[in-house]
């Protein structure tokens, strides 16, 4: 038995278990080759800056063949949250819905952007407290109507969190299926920056106060009442366990969207494709599947760095810097797909342009 499955005195399920089992580092004489040939190409060594360091990685994960055009997809995961009805959103939950159907109109901000830079956009309903009808851009797999209030109860049982994160993997299956290599990871739930925060403090192991922010307009008073949530919450879970294992602290404190993002990034990185981290809630995420399984970095992409706290702490803890700094906070996606441009670009730069030799530009002598 794993040490995770011993956690949770069950067996992982199989896909789950093959899945992190395939997910492994990318090679660094991959890394080597890509340094090598920016070297070669007909600018000062470093001149692009941090655009190398993207297309290194990109030939690291697509083993030295970089398929272009990348093809493009932002999935953007919603799911409501027990825990606002102790108190800890300026919004009510049924906002979560509302902008589901805003999202399938193409009225959100991640629907524009994703018509502007070629990303294709579904929507999966892995836990809204609502019922859809069929729609373009819709995937229904529901397994609750929202989580259960962690600040009285965990909030999913094993069952439930295997189920949201198996839909991860499913959708990973299909995307891949799609052709998709580059896909961006985007949420939508009322309530999630609470379980983002209780998830920050205990994997950077920094304070809830500095983690957690105002989420979507919190009042500095909500914010007080916030805070406390989150305490009471850990205390409640963990109080004897102040490190418990990624997954029961998954389970205990996250959300539906979040498993199911973790399930999509573990499921992407054993099929080695480029992974685009939104926002915190994202991060949040890609944190627990780094935590069970590594090498889920050499994947990742760090689409920008929000204005919530508790993000800045998570990108260090994985040694990610962002693409973009734009105080960015509405989620959803955006900032990760706003960055996919620049990484293309980094991969064009580095497949397209002529070396010195090619081109019959003369290096430097030293």
């Amino acid at each position: 038995m794993t040490k995770i499955a011993a956690d949770f005195r069950i067996a992982l399920p199989a896909s789950l278990a093959d899945v992190i089992a395939a997910i492994h580092p990318c090679d660094p004489a991959d890394a080597v080759e890509a340094r090598r040939q920016l070297d070669s190409l007909t600018k000062p060594i470093g001149s692009l800056g941090r655009m190398e360091q993207i297309a290194e990685r990109l030939l690291s994960i697509f083993a030295r063949e970089i398929p272009l055009p990348l093809k493009r997809a932002v999935y953007v995961f919603a799911a409501d949250h027990g825990v606002t009805a102790s108190g800890v959103s300026a919004y009510p939950s049924a906002v979560t819905a509302q902008m589901v159907l805003n999202f399938l109109k193409g009225g959100a901000a991640v629907n524009v952007l994703a018509r502007e830079h070629r990303a294709a956009l579904t929507v999966v309903d892995v836990g809204v407290d609502a019922d859809f009808e069929d729609a373009q851009g819709l995937c229904r797999m529901k397994v609750r109507r929202g989580t259960s209030n962690m600040h009285t109860e965990p909030a999913m049982t094993e069952a439930e969190l295997f189920q949201a994160l198996e839909v991860g993997i499913r959708i990973a299956e299909i995307s891949r299926q799609h052709g998709e290599n580059l896909v961006a990871v985007g949420e939508m739930g009322i309530g999630n920056t609470t379980a983002a925060s209780a998830i920050t403090s205990v994997l950077t192991r920094h304070p809830v106060e500095a983690v957690t922010g105002c989420g979507a307009g919190l009042s500095s008073e909500a914010r007080t009442r916030k805070i406390e949530v989150i305490h009471q919450s850990l205390q409640r879970h963990f109080g004897a366990n102040p490190e418990p294992a990624p997954l029961e602290l998954l389970r205990c404190v996250g959300g539906l969207e979040i498993a199911a993002m973790t399930g999509f990034i573990l499921g992407s990185a054993a099929r080695r494709t480029a992974i685009v981290c939104d926002g915190f809630i994202s991060t949040a995420a890609a944190a627990v599947a780094h935590a069970v399984a590594p090498h889920v970095r050499d994947y990742l992409f760090a689409g920008h760095c929000s204005e919530e706290p508790g993000h800045r702490f998570l990108l260090r803890a994985m040694g990610l810097t962002p693409i973009l700094d734009l105080g960015l906070r509405l989620g959803e996606g955006t900032g990760a797909v706003l960055a996919m441009p620049i990484i293309e670009s980094s991969a064009r730069l580095l497949m397209e342009m002529a070396t010195f030799s090619s081109a019959g530009v003369s290096e430097a002598s030293h």
